[in-house]
């Protein structure tokens, strides 16, 4: 978008709450995410978090192999959400937006799993896939926002941006 930033990582337990349900878990997370930095003046602060849900259970990062295989095969040949939240901090306020996108995967046979696990992509990824590498090839299809899939919602990252006053480019700078 043009923007200058400096990337941080923060301690956040992203357990989710007692009853709690996916689309306020993220944007609980990404407000702490973004409220966990302290800003300098002038400085706005972005955070974001993202869930794969199916049938209500949130299928977060994969706690190894097993817990990788056993999220791909849940959502083979199945339909699920992708919930994003994402925050924007600019002195004392903080702004939040939600960006929800379904989709549906192929059959992805237990091979296959596998040899996705072995790549190494799917370790910190929500529901142990990034749709932006290999596991594009598992999605059949895609109603929403593709970049909230990806984990920051470019629509909705845009428009906070702008409420705290930045003003994204679209100016391609490097573009061939």
């Amino acid at each position: 978008m043009g923007l200058e930033f400096t990337a941080a990582g923060v301690d956040v337990d992203e357990r989710r709450q007692p009853g709690e349900s996916a689309d306020i878990m993220v944007l609980r997370l990404a407000v702490a995410k973004a409220c966990a930095v302290e800003p300098g003046p002038g400085i706005v602060i972005l955070g974001a978090d993202t869930a794969v849900v199916l049938d209500g259970e949130v299928f977060g990062k994969p706690a190894g192999e097993t817990d990788a295989l056993r999220m791909l095969a849940a959502l083979s040949g199945r339909r699920h959400e992708v919930m994003t939240g994402v925050a924007v901090r600019s002195g004392d306020s903080t702004a939040s937006a939600l960006s929800v996108t379904e989709v549906k995967f192929r059959e992805i046979r237990p091979d296959e799993a596998l040899e996705y696990w072995q790549s190494g992509e799917p370790r910190g990824k929500a529901g142990a896939y990034a749709i932006q590498g290999y596991a594009g090839a598992f999605v059949e299809e895609i109603a929403g926002s593709y970049t909230g899939v990806v984990g920051l919602p470019v629509l909705e990252t845009a428009e906070l941006l702008r409420a705290a006053g930045i003003e994204p480019s679209v100016e391609l700078k490097d573009a061939i």
